[in-house]
């Protein structure tokens, strides 16, 4: 057992036999990057060094690109990594123009907002309120008068929640701009059951929200001819009366 004892020895010096200038450097290397760490944390989380210099934002222009930077309230120079990107996207999330939103981080200095603006495809009317509806039956907007361009939603409560309201919404998205700009109102007692009038004193009977591209091309064909009442529910066996 002595033998093995000096024979392991020698190992046991080399990872000992560590000189008194050589332990000084070791320390002096392990302090200088514990203070780089805290030094760089503090650069990065206290200084404006990477502070944001712009805030872009992304899916809009105009003055719904300048509300959602008001909405932002993200102060110049502030540490990127204190910026909070759930909160910022919490505010301009409230805008009633947007539909979706993402804020990211560009390096070093740019707060990146990505919008999806909500589009109008109706407006609905409740007593003298003027609200604007979008693509998924939400009303997002209200509005001072009858906005020019776009149907009446005659649907008493529209709601996403609302299958016959998600539905009529779809069908108005879908169609194309010549035919979607001779509608004037929109109903849908049941999903199944979406109508919408024209601008000549026609009705149209779409039925479902399925199908919606081949309807509109019958559509436009069966509007060729006379008649008050266009039936395209079932694409297949159009009908004029």
């Amino acid at each position: 057992p002595a033998a093995v004892s000096r024979r392991r020895s020698p190992a046991g010096a080399r990872g000992r036999g560590l000189s008194g200038p050589q332990v000084a450097m070791r320390r002096r290397v392990a302090v200088l990057s514990v203070l780089t760490v805290v030094g760089l944390g503090y650069v990065l989380l206290f200084t404006p060094t990477l502070g944001v210099r712009s805030v872009e934002v992304v899916g809009v222009s105009g003055a719904v690109a300048d509300d959602v930077r008001s909405a932002a309230d993200v102060s110049r120079e502030r540490p990127m990594l204190r910026v909070d990107t759930d909160e910022v996207a919490g505010r301009v999330a409230a805008l009633p123009e947007v539909a979706d939103v993402a804020v990211t981080r560009s390096w070093p200095s740019t707060l990146t907002v990505t919008v999806r603006e909500r589009v109008a495809v109706a407006y609905h009317v409740d007593g003298v309120t003027v609200s604007l509806v979008d693509t998924a039956a939400t009303l997002f907007k209200r509005v001072d008068e009858v906005p020019g361009g776009l149907p009446r939603f005659e649907i008493a409560d529209p709601s996403p929640d609302d299958p016959a309201s998600r539905a009529a919404a779809t069908v108005l998205a879908s169609l194309p701009p010549e035919l979607s700009g001779r509608v004037t109102a929109v109903r849908a007692a049941t999903p199944g059951d979406v109508r919408f009038d024209l601008a000549d004193g026609s009705t149209v009977r779409w039925g479902d929200a399925e199908q919606n591209g081949i309807k509109a091309r019958v559509l436009s064909v069966l509007l060729t001819r006379d008649g008050s009442v266009y039936d395209v529910a079932s694409p297949e066996l159009p009908t004029v009366s």
